[in-house]
């Protein structure tokens, strides 16, 4: 039997173990799925006769190292910054690794050592990074083959309700790590490349320069800019592109009633709230406004923000229920944007029967033959349940296939990897079709951003 260690049994590991699980006959496998709470790896198991569960403390050094020791490959579904020992445990054993998160520094720093070994850390390999990387690139080599160049990349992403489970006035509820979600866009401007111009978009700005995207038989949405596109001019090998523009996804109208929460001061996770287990949602809100013996809370927002009553803002605003003078945050010592993120949770956490969707978009801007030419690439992944979701299939099968491919000998490019080279996404994605993850193209015209400039 060939083992592989599967660490980490979260949500986005339930299609990841399945596939495992079914190819554990035919191709030999021995699944151990190593996790802290046992009972999730045992959930996802059943009774499987190939897998195994072990309760484990990454913190637990011995046991940590026993588990990497006893596997033929290593898979990572940690938090990103726990990765870094499993590494150290890999390259002291000789085990390939992979993980979905993106490359840290401390990581890289691994990549001499682990092609003196012969060793493939495969990292970015779930869904942003990871399949955004392999669609890209399958594209912009082909342009590239067929003697074009490259002009504009845009890629956008979002994990979003789908149709028949979006039934609140925001059109979106927590489908991944909600404390991402409340902190999104901070840590610095986003970055970006628009006709060969720089452009910044500081974090109190951000969430009202959105882009705005029609995916067919799903409607409008908005997109805000992700924090650096520019790194991608190397990792694509775009360093001559005009336009460089990555974002996240959302339906039209988020992002303008999110940015009374910025404006407010309530994504800040920079200090605490004093005496915050004892604080109403509505005097959380009032901590944030000036003081009136008259005007009530809701008026003083409303002549702040100059939201008028009848705006969908504001119906937005009193949908969460943040005016509740009886709900207690309960948090000790927490900041503005934890308090947030749980006043959010009580309105946007899945309901049983929810089910998820991911979206995402590319536009290819390409000349060739002296002509301009545009290709939008649109891919929709609808979730089952709560258990099998759009995001845990999109995550966890291009990890799967990848490991599958790595443990055949199918790839074999060593040290520290991204998914961007032609070895990597041609098995992945191919057989991401066949899990109903694929790509509509279709040609339109190239406009640029300025086309009357010419």
């Amino acid at each position: 039997m060939r083992n592989i260690l599967i660490i980490g049994a979260g949500k986005s590991a339930s299609y990841l173990i399945k596939y495992f699980l079914d190819k554990s006959i035919s191709e030999n496998l021995n699944i151990t799925i190593g996790d802290l709470v046992i009972s999730n790896a045992d959930k996802l198991i059943g009774n499987h006769a190939n897998a195994n569960a072990l309760k484990l403390d990454i913190f637990d050094k011995a046991a940590r190292e026993k588990a990497v020791q006893n596997a033929d490959i290593v898979v990572s579904m940690l938090p990103a910054r726990f990765h870094i020992e499993v590494a150290k445990d890999c390259l002291a054993f000789g085990k390939h690794l992979v993980t979905a998160s993106y490359v840290s520094e401390e990581m890289k720093a691994l990549d001499t050592e682990a092609k003196a070994k012969n060793l493939i850390f495969l990292n970015e390999i779930g869904l942003d990074p990871g399949v955004d990387h392999m669609s890209a690139m399958q594209v912009i080599d082909r342009i590239r083959a067929a003697g074009g160049k490259m002009l504009l990349f845009e890629s956008f992403t979002g994990g979003l309700m789908a149709p028949e489970s979006d039934t609140n006035l925001w059109n979106y509820k927590f489908t991944w790590n909600p404390r991402n979600v409340v902190l999104a866009g901070q840590g610095g401007a986003a970055k970006f490349l628009q006709e060969g111009k720089f452009k910044y978009i500081p974090y109190h700005r951000l969430f009202r320069r959105t882009e705005f995207l029609e995916v067919e038989g799903y409607g409008r949405f908005e997109a805000y800019a992700n924090r650096d596109s520019l790194k991608y001019q190397e990792v694509y090998g775009l360093e001559d592109i005009k336009t460089l523009y990555r974002g996240t996804v959302r339906r039209v109208g988020f992002s303008r009633a999110w940015q009374i929460f910025v404006v407010l001061g309530m994504t800040d996770d920079s200090y605490t709230i004093a005496d915050s287990e004892n604080m109403s949602y509505r005097s959380f809100v009032n901590s944030f406004l000036p003081y009136s013996p008259t005007d009530s809370v809701e008026l003083k927002l409303r002549y702040q923000l100059k939201i008028d009553q009848d705006d969908i803002v504001w119906e937005k605003l009193e949908e969460l229920d943040v005016f509740n003078a009886n709900k207690k945050v309960v948090l000790k010592n927490a900041t503005p944007a934890q308090i947030l993120q749980k006043i959010l949770l009580d309105s946007w956490t899945l309901s049983p029967e929810d089910k998820d969707m991911i979206v995402m978009y590319h536009k290819f801007g390409y000349e060739l033959d002296g002509k301009k030419h545009q290709i939008d690439a649109t891919m929709v992944c609808t979730g089952e349940d709560q258990t099998f979701t759009a995001m845990a299939k999109t995550v966890g099968l291009p990890v799967a296939i990848a490991t599958l491919a790595i443990l055949n000998n199918k790839i074999q490019s060593y040290g520290v990897q991204i998914p961007t080279k032609k070895e990597f996404y041609t098995p992945v994605l191919n057989e991401l079709k066949e899990f109903g993850v694929i790509f509509n193209e279709k040609e339109s015209e190239y406009l640029g951003y300025n086309p009357l400039n010419e």
